[in-house]
């Protein structure tokens, strides 16, 4: 129950995200939940691997590249998800950033288990 509960409040988090900047188009709530799964898998098993790729170019820029990386996912994401629509690099980058905060408003990234 509680993956179901996380999924919903992520989808809450994606489409008030997507609310907050003229540059994040969701359809509907239904495509919020499917983005929130879908960035979740793609955070899960490919962002790692583009972390250990990118080790020179992350500690060069002092960890900032994290934040193209994360802006990738949810380009990624665009192009997985049909009626998840982002403008470009900049809009993802700050969606990834507005995301994090009402995500964790949301208290989603907690990593306390009960």
């Amino acid at each position: 129950m509680k993956i179901v509960a996380k999924i919903f409040a992520s989808a809450l988090a994606v489409i008030l995200s997507a609310y907050i900047l003229p540059g994040v188009h969701v359809e509907d709530f239904i495509t919020a939940i499917i983005v929130a799964v879908v960035l979740s898998l793609v955070n899960f098993f490919v962002k790692p691997l583009l972390i250990i790729i990118t080790i020179p170019v992350t500690i060069l820029t002092l960890g900032l590249f994290l934040l193209a990386i994360n802006a990738f996912m949810i380009l990624m994401v665009d192009s997985f998800v049909d009626g998840f629509a982002v403008d470009g690099f900049w809009w993802a980058l700050i969606y990834s950033l507005v995301l994090s905060i009402v995500s964790s408003i949301f208290g989603i990234n907690d990593k306390k288990e009960d």
